[in-house]
């Protein structure tokens, strides 16, 4: 279905560039396109091929020329949004780009609201939701792992999950309706039973399903890495091994970092968005005494810590003041300086630690950063099998929805258990496959929609 309204934005990002783009979708795209643009050829654009670069220029009402341009004309229902497209591609001028927005909305076309395009692709049946959210995510992406996650779901390999599940709770309340509208003795106790395996066998998709989303909620956003240790200790050196640049200020002055950097690097395949703390140790200096209280409160909120201890010094009282930061947290402690004489042990940290994994380290000789990758990747990926990865769940809404819909199927499986009527765990059925349809988006609401489109650049 094509939506009433014309609508136009810039489709590449703000900023001077090679090439700026004009995109243009609706009834009328063609004809507010060829206000604004005159081909080479003095043909209309209705009358040009599609699919073809026409060569041309950007022009005002009164034919003073804007910019020399390329339009590519794509119709209904074989474009991004299934209805009539222009784009017109000019030099990636900011003033120019503006100047030929405004002609088509003089032309008749509106301002494109946030992720109108894509909304409109999947209002007119060619994405999904999740695909849609996947196309925001591939624009994002921070690094290959993220992108191949995303392009997954836009191939997809998520909905067709999701829709599997779907079809086998639609067969279920299939069978309940054909028979209450026809019943035969002794049929009930049988189905009864037969629907309460079936129920099982979904619900346990559903949590292999969940059990995918802390990996790809790291895939995604990247997996929350906080390097802490005190002054000198190597956490800069660390950050610029992970990075491969040369990012964060090394010196042997204690407290040269004195807030977090945050960056994102893709270490043993795994994205993780990265930040370096200051020391952690007792200062009268009061920016730095700001810099250590954040340090703490990094360590709070990361999923990860990576924490370092100088394997060529004793442990003081700044080393044991970090120890107290650790239990509970998910850690991995680095001994550094591992191409100097070793003073404090593997096997003694091992014993303050108990159950955290120990790993020996030097930035300067590179030794152990790829154990250390190793490690962060057995502890992102857990039992997941990487090639499937265009199915794992991707962020919370997805994972609360799946958890909303195993909750209707253990309603439907007590409501069985309770004698209470096939009749009543049908109504618990239907809830469930709904709450599945929102994750495709064949029961999404209208402040769903908003709300997922809303987080998209104006363009896309």
């Amino acid at each position: 279905m094509q939506q009433e309204e014309t609508i136009s934005a810039i489709a590449t990002a703000p900023g001077a560039g090679g090439i700026g783009i004009i995109r243009i979708s609706g009834a009328q795209a063609i004809a507010v396109a060829d206000a604004v643009f005159r081909a080479a050829n003095g043909q209309p654009l209705a009358a040009q091929p599609v699919r073809q670069v026409i060569y041309g220029h950007a022009v005002t009402p009164a034919g003073e020329v804007v910019d020399e341009c390329l339009a590519i004309i794509m119709r209904a229902p074989h474009s991004y949004t299934c209805e009539d497209v222009v784009e017109l591609q000019a030099h990636g001028s900011s003033v120019a780009l503006r100047q030929m927005l405004r002609l088509t909305w003089q032309a008749g076309a509106r301002q494109a609201e946030r992720g109108e395009f894509t909304k409109r692709s999947f209002l007119n049946g060619r994405l999904d939701i999740a695909q849609a959210q996947a196309v925001m995510d591939i624009i994002q992406a921070p690094t290959e792992q993220s992108l191949r996650l995303a392009e997954g779901h836009l191939a997809g390999h998520f909905s067709q999950r999701i829709q599997a599940l779907q079809d086998k709770i639609m067969d279920m309340t299939a069978h309940i309706e054909a028979l209450i509208d026809f019943p035969e003795d002794g049929v009930e106790d049988v189905l009864t039973s037969k629907l309460q395996a079936q129920i099982a066998a979904v619900r346990a998709d559903i949590a292999r399903l969940l059990q995918t989303a802390h990996t790809g909620r790291i895939l995604r956003d990247g997996l929350m890495t906080a390097i802490v240790g005190k002054p000198n200790v190597g956490k800069s050196s660390l950050l610029n091994a992970l990075l491969r640049e040369e990012r964060a200020i090394v010196t042997d002055i204690p407290g040269t970092t004195r807030d977090a950097l945050e960056e994102y690097a893709e270490v043993g395949g795994v994205p993780l968005r990265i930040i370096d703390t200051a020391g952690i140790r007792a200062t009268a200096d009061v920016v730095e005494q700001m810099g250590v209280a954040r340090a703490k409160e990094y360590v709070e909120r990361a999923a990860l810590v990576l924490a370092l201890f100088d394997g060529s010094r004793p442990l003081d009282a700044e080393d044991e003041a970090i120890l107290q930061l650790l239990p509970g947290k998910e850690v991995i402690v680095l001994l550094t300086k591992a191409d100097l004489p070793a003073v404090t042990t593997a096997a003694e940290l091992a014993k303050r630690l108990p159950g955290q994994t120990v790993l020996t380290l030097s930035t300067k000789t590179s030794t152990g950063l790829e154990v250390l990758g190793q490690t962060i990747h057995e502890k992102a990926w857990a039992d997941e099998q990487e090639d499937a990865v265009g199915g794992f769940v991707s962020d919370e809404r997805q994972a609360e929805t799946l958890r909303q819909a195993d909750a209707q199927l253990a309603a439907a499986s007590a409501t069985l258990d309770a004698g209470m009527g096939l009749d009543c765990a049908s109504i618990d059925l239907r809830a469930g496959w709904e709450r599945l349809g929102e994750l495709t988006g064949r029961t999404v609401r209208d402040d769903l929609l908003d709300e997922i489109f809303s987080r998209f650049c104006i363009g896309k």
